[in-house]
């Protein structure tokens, strides 16, 4: 098989992995280390590399996983709060191997466009989202909880411009991938001009 064809399956094999049906089996750190590595080699616009990653692994976790259902409980209007979602943020390091939390540092003083910068980030995360599959790592890249909420920005001394990208939830599942599918063809998608 050449690179492209394993390429191709990498992209089309990767699907998202619910924390809650991960197993608790540990990556090895170095495996972590080898996917931030792949983040770090995205194209991004005048070599601002605006990517950061945050790990939490161990003791480490289960502080975040606590302080992150304590934001939840703290931030969230009493008819919006329920407990079952707080439970499910407490608990996630329970059946998660490690969780990284990506974010956007913006530049000081750019000139690059935020959209640019904020698509380098997503970049970044694509590649460590092919890596993984890669390595047979299950990973969520999620945007809930309090992802996107300032709390959370305060809580990791994030500057104003900066910009939660998400939460990468790691580990292992002993659940079959579901079938991949696109609901619109590539066709409905594509204007060829020439």
């Amino acid at each position: 098989m050449n690179d492209s064809n394993h390429l191709e399956q990498i992209i089309k094999k990767r699907r998202s992995a619910k924390p809650s049906l991960m197993n608790g089996k540990k990556i090895d750190a170095g495996q972590i280390h080898q996917l931030l590595a792949l983040g770090d080699w995205a194209p991004n616009h005048a070599n601002t590399e605006p990517w950061r990653f945050i790990v939490y692994e161990n003791a480490g976790l289960i502080k975040f996983c606590t302080d992150h259902a304590a934001l939840y409980k703290a931030h969230t209007p009493e008819e919006k709060f329920t407990e079952a979602k707080y439970q499910n943020l407490l608990n996630m390091s329970q059946t998660v191997s490690h969780l990284v939390l990506v974010y956007m540092k913006r530049t000081e003083k750019a000139r690059i466009p935020l959209l640019e910068e904020f698509a380098a980030v997503a970049a970044a995360t694509q590649n460590i989202l092919l890596g993984a599959e890669s390595l047979g790592i299950a990973v969520l890249w999620s945007t809930g909880g309090m992802a996107h909420h300032p709390a959370m920005k305060t809580y990791l001394g994030m500057a104003e411009e900066d910009i939660v990208m998400g939460l990468l939830y790691m580990g292992y599942t002993d659940e079959p991938a579901k079938q991949g599918k696109r609901n619109i063809p590539l066709e409905s998608k594509t204007i060829w001009n020439g």
